[in-house]
């Protein structure tokens, strides 16, 4: 029976096209290097599938992947129950399938090791019990949440994200139940636009002791309004990397740079981008964007993700 679940999509990313993956393939770099995927989602609606059947399928194209880590995707919500605690049920399937991987018939990998379930820290101190009951659903895997706060007054930017409120970061409620995760030793993904580092930077500099991860490689934007802007866009997003490296406890993905949300077209081309077209010399591609992360971040304190839908990554 193929799921009725909605599809949810932002519009800032191409569907994965399977047939057109095919079309472009590249030697592995250092295949026997151990490495834990740190960033993926598993869901199935819209008529897109990608279960644990599906990433084993990825994970076994070569590279030593020892271990995923889940981040939420609104995936698997209890249809029922008080509304705070429905996300528990994303927690409680990841959870399933890293019980299902632990069988060993889904390849050496450990799928799931670790799972970012989602909490509405404008609950305050309400979230508690919600972190809680995940840390109990999570079977020794849940480390911690991600509450999205992206949001630009563009719509062309903002698509589904332009119901969210602007400010998130700053909001008194939401840092009441932000205050919840540290206590109970649990991390907090962010994902936003680059125009919003600053106010995570702030959050950062407010709750020190709580280890922070920023996405996406904090999501600079090339469509919409900040089309045809790539210099100014990348001398701001540069000067808020800069800034929010300076706190220790902020680690970046440098992940996402395929995304439409940056401005190219790759998912539009004949055949996936090679690296080399990813990451062309001299342009303000996701090339210097990843160097720049780097050498903000000093190599310590950076996570890299792999990218799927439109690039291949090795």
């Amino acid at each position: 029976m193929a799921s009725n679940a909605p599809a949810s999509s932002s519009g800032l990313y191409a569907d994965p096209r399977e047939d057109w993956l095919a079309l472009h393939n590249e030697e592995l770099l250092d295949p026997t290097r151990p490495i834990v995927d740190p960033h993926h989602h598993l869901w199935d609606r819209g008529g897109q599938r990608y279960l644990i059947e599906e990433l084993a399928a990825d994970l076994g194209s070569g590279h030593n992947v020892v271990a995923t880590v889940y981040v939420e995707a609104r995936s698997m919500y209890r249809a029922g129950g008080p509304e705070p605690l429905r996300p528990v049920g994303e927690v409680e399937f990841a959870n399933g399938a890293a019980a299902m991987s632990a069988s060993g018939g889904y390849g050496p990998a450990a799928i799931c090791a670790g799972i970012v379930g989602h909490a509405n820290l404008l609950l305050g101190e309400s979230a508690r019990a919600v972190l809680e009951a995940e840390i109990a659903a999570g079977g020794g895997r849940f480390r911690g949440i991600r509450h999205s706060s992206a949001w630009d007054a563009d719509p062309d930017v903002a698509g589904m994200y332009a119901l969210r409120p602007k400010g998130l970061l700053l909001d008194a409620g939401f840092r009441k139940g932000f205050a919840c995760l540290a206590p109970l030793g649990l991390s907090f993904d962010a994902w936003l636009f680059h125009p919003q580092i600053g106010e995570l930077a702030d959050l950062a500099r407010a709750f020190p002791d709580t280890p922070i991860v920023l996405d996406h490689c904090g999501g600079p934007i090339g469509v919409g309004s900040y089309g045809n802007r790539r210099e100014e866009v990348f001398t701001g997003w540069k000067a808020s990397i800069l800034d929010i490296a300076k706190c220790p406890n902020v680690v970046v993905k440098l992940g996402g740079l395929a995304m439409r949300l940056l401005g190219y077209d790759f998912d539009k081309r004949a055949k996936p981008p090679s690296s080399e077209d990813a990451a062309p010399p001299g342009g303000h591609t996701s090339k210097p964007a990843s160097r720049r992360s780097v050498r903000a971040d000093a190599c310590s304190r950076v996570i890299f993700p792999r990218t799927k839908a439109s690039a291949v990554t090795r």
